[in-house]
């Protein structure tokens, strides 16, 4: 049971990366574009709906709305363009992992909350 589950994690986790891929092809129609990058920009995203370090309740996001817009937006994407970019996705799953782009990343998410912390104060 473990290690189905461990396997289904790992096929969300590369077609979340083969849905960004997608996203950029230019075969790709533009609304499906949208939900795409709107759905890598959420499973990436550090920052949740539901913090994952409540227990249950942090992952349920994950589980229960992502898996059904993931298979919406493969739907949506032409049916030439996903195994091309799950193949991509697999082949840079491969490919050692960039701390250093991890820590931009949370860096801009930093400056992004620290914005707009001084908006809204200077707002008031």
């Amino acid at each position: 049971m473990l290690e189905r589950l461990i396997a289904w994690a790992r096929r969300i986790r590369r077609d979340v990366h083969a849905l960004y891929l997608a996203a950029r092809d230019p075969r790709t129609p533009w609304y499906a574009k949208a939900l795409a990058l709107a759905i890598a920009a959420y499973a990436l995203s550090p920052i949740d709906l539901i913090p994952d370090v409540i227990p249950v309740l942090g992952l349920l996001d994950e589980a229960l709305l992502l898996p059904p817009l993931i298979l919406l937006a493969i739907r949506l994407i032409p049916p030439a363009v996903m195994p091309e970019q799950r193949e991509a996705a697999a082949r840079a799953a491969a490919r050692p992992v960039s701390r250093a782009g991890a820590a931009v990343i949370v860096a801009l998410w930093i400056a992004a909350a620290a914005g707009l912390d001084l908006w809204l104060s200077g707002a008031r």
